[in-house]
C-alpha cells in the first residue's frame, strides 16, 4: 500500500511524461475528509485529456494502485480518479475554469511538486 505521498508523485510524473499542463497539487486534508491530497492538471483537447488520465491509470496500477472511482472518463472535457486519500482532476482548459477547483480550495496547501519531477532528471 503506497503512501499518500507517493500516490502523488506517481500520478504528478505520469501527467507531467504527457505534457499534462498547469499541474498543481493541493494538501486538502484540514478542509475536506474526501482526500489529503487533490491534483489538478489540465490538457490542450479532449483526446489529451483521455491520454493524461489514462496515463495516470497506469502507472498507479503498475505500483498496485487501483482507482475506487473514475467519472467523466469518455466524457473528453473532465476526468475526477479517485484514489481515497488522493485525487486526481484532469480538464480541458476551458472545463478547468469553469469548474474553477484552486478558487474553492483557496484555503489548501498548495504543494511545490518540484521534488515529484527532479527525482527523474538525476
Amino acid at each position: 500500500m503506497l503512501s499518500e505521498k507517493e500516490m502523488t508523485a506517481i500520478a504528478v510524473k505520469a501527467l507531467d511524461a504527457k505534457q499534462g499542463k498547469d499541474i498543481k497539487v493541493l494538501h486538502t486534508a484540514d478542509q475536506t475528509t474526501l482526500a489529503d491530497y487533490f491534483i489538478i492538471c489540465n490538457g490542450t483537447s479532449n483526446t489529451q485529456v483521455r491520454a493524461l488520465a489514462d496515463a495516470v491509470e497506469e502507472a498507479m496500477s503498475k505500483a498496485g494502485e487501483e482507482p475506487h472511482h473514475i467519472e467523466g472518463h469518455r466524457g473528453g472535457q473532465w476526468t475526477l480518479m479517485d484514489y481515497s486519500s488522493v485525487v486526481v482532476h484532469i480538464f480541458t482548459e476551458e472545463g478547468r475554469e469553469f469548474y474553477g477547483l484552486e478558487r474553492l480550495w483557496s484555503d489548501a496547501q498548495p504543494v511545490d511538486i518540484s521534488e515529484y519531477l527532479a527525482a527523474d532528471a538525476e
